[in-house]
């Protein structure tokens, strides 16, 4: 069986990257892409896709849908814009595949349990850089012995939300096991707002925002004369492709939401 796919964001960096994987793999075909530029053609005609690529663009995900029936949605747009798409999707029973960040608890849920209602496959990855969910399984596990932790997440400087979604992700794993705790000295004083990073249950975050990176973070263990570090890399924007072919052929076996790679690897 061959998955229909259909990408939104194809124009930005992980869609072009994106583009090119899904057209290059067999058992999967590219079969429509969303956008709001260059509505009406087709990404053969846009300089940065081949010649030979005849994909209709739509600016209307209902319309996309309807025409060109596909299974699986791989959303790599916006925060502002993801929500819809993922409601949309899930209406329609096709399978959204999302490596946008930014969804609020209330928009989880929602989405959750609208999957569960229709039940339709739904893919949320804060990373799909297969050596990311491996530093977050890494990571809940040593907090259970070094409970003093902090997480430093960097990004290119054109990343809207923070702090990250890996980070925050990373962060909530820690905290299924790692009781609540101060960090610091208990009268400790920001001199400058800000300067100690956020708070999520006394872990500390903190964004790093740059011209030159990519996607990296590390999360950083302290205990009686030792430090751990437990840090993760992506060069470039290939890191994040073998997760999203993944997550494309397991979406089709689910029937429910899942946020996180973790849980389906």
């Amino acid at each position: 069986m061959t998955i229909r796919v259909a990408i939104a964001g194809c124009r930005g960096k992980m869609g072009k990257e994106a583009v090119k994987t899904v057209v290059g793999q067999e058992g999967i075909e590219l079969v429509a892409a969303l956008d709001y530029k260059h509505v009406g053609e087709s990404l053969a005609e846009l300089e940065m896709f081949p010649a030979d690529l005849d994909v209709p663009i739509y600016l209307d995900l209902s319309q996309l849908i309807e025409e060109t029936k596909p299974d699986v949605l791989i959303d790599l747009t916006s925060p502002h814009a993801v929500y819809d798409h993922v409601k949309v999707s899930l209406l329609h029973q096709v399978r959204p595949v999302v490596g946008t960040t930014g969804f609020t608890d209330e928009q989880l849920e929602e989405l959750t349990q609208l999957a569960q209602e229709q039940k339709t496959g739904c893919i949320i990855a804060p990373n799909f850089a297969i050596g990311a969910v491996l530093m977050m399984k890494f990571a809940k596990e040593a907090a259970k012995y070094l409970p003093n932790v902090e997480i430093i997440e960097l990004h290119h400087d054109r990343k809207l939300d923070a702090p990250s979604g890996t980070a925050k992700k990373t962060a909530q794993m820690i905290a299924e096991v790692r009781e609540e705790r101060k960090q610091g000295h208990p009268l400790e004083e920001e001199t400058m707002a800000g300067a100690r990073g956020a708070d999520f249950e006394g872990m500390r975050i903190h964004s790093v925002r740059l011209p030159g990176l990519v996607a990296h973070q590390e999360v950083i263990f302290g205990g009686n004369g030792q430090l751990l570090t437990i840090r993760h890399d992506s060069f470039n924007r290939e890191s994040f492709m073998d997760g999203i072919v993944y997550c494309v052929k397991k979406v089709m076996e689910l029937e429910q939401l899942v946020y996180g790679m973790e849980n389906i690897l």
